[in-house]
């Protein structure tokens, strides 16, 4: 029945969102992500527009959300078995979020950039550039640590599968070295998002879990800091 107090729509409302929350691991990964995002304004202190530019985004990622879920829902009770129409109005509804989410990501760089990057620029000055020879050690030294990592757990070969991923482990080593090297914090965060797209690859695969993953990645990271390092401070 529809409710016909005030109270009893918030109630309604309130409990579409914990169904969305408890069922939809991606809602849930909106509002840790919104959490975040929020928490690190704070910290940093931005001014209140940018604040409520923040806000008004993430609150339409989970607008999206909450509204591919109930298009998922409803199409579901209308064609419980395979339609490709069904398949459509979901693919559609998932692209909604995927907008608004991409979105968001816009604006909160656009937004958080200008207080975050000259903090970057000072931790990427404190370890230093590295050198053409720290750049070759630390990815080779990168591919010996995993094939020995993987002979000693017995799983995996040098170019598939095991403990950690390889194929991780060079990608953040790689752009770790361009990171410090550039010491730009743009061209670092984008040398990143390749290196997690590379990452993303080896799980839709399904050749590496995201324990597996998220070892190659401080793997390839650690080392390659340590390398520049020891090559800085070496007489």
């Amino acid at each position: 029945m529809k409710p016909t107090r005030f109270i009893d729509s918030v109630n309604c409302a309130i409990e579409g969102i914990l169904y969305t929350a408890r069922t939809q691991k991606h809602m849930r990964h909106h509002f840790l992500a919104a959490l975040v995002i929020l928490v690190a304004a704070l910290l940093l202190r931005v001014s209140p527009v940018e604040f409520m530019l923040l806000s008004l985004a993430i609150s339409f990622v989970l607008f999206a959300e909450l509204l591919n879920t109930a298009i998922e829902v409803v199409v579901d009770m209308i064609s419980p078995e395979f339609h490709p129409l069904a398949k459509v109005a979901k693919d559609v509804a998932a692209g909604a979020v995927l907008v608004a989410a991409f979105g968001t990501m816009i604006m909160g760089y656009l937004v958080l950039a200008k207080y975050l990057f000259p903090v970057q620029r000072r931790a990427l000055g404190m370890v230093g550039t590295s050198s053409e020879m720290g750049t070759v050690v630390s990815v080779i030294l990168v591919l010996i640590v995993v094939i020995m990592l993987k002979a000693v757990t017995g799983r995996g070969t040098p170019l598939k599968g095991g403990v950690p991923s390889g194929h991780t482990a060079v990608s953040f080593s790689i752009a770790t070295s361009v990171s410090l090297n550039t010491q730009e914090p743009l061209i670092s965060f984008l040398s990143f998002i390749l290196a997690g797209m590379v990452s993303q690859s080896r799980l839709l695969l399904r050749i590496h879990s995201v324990r597996e993953i998220i070892f190659g990645a401080l793997t390839g990271t650690v080392l390659t800091i340590a390398v520049t390092l020891l090559f800085r401070y070496m007489p």
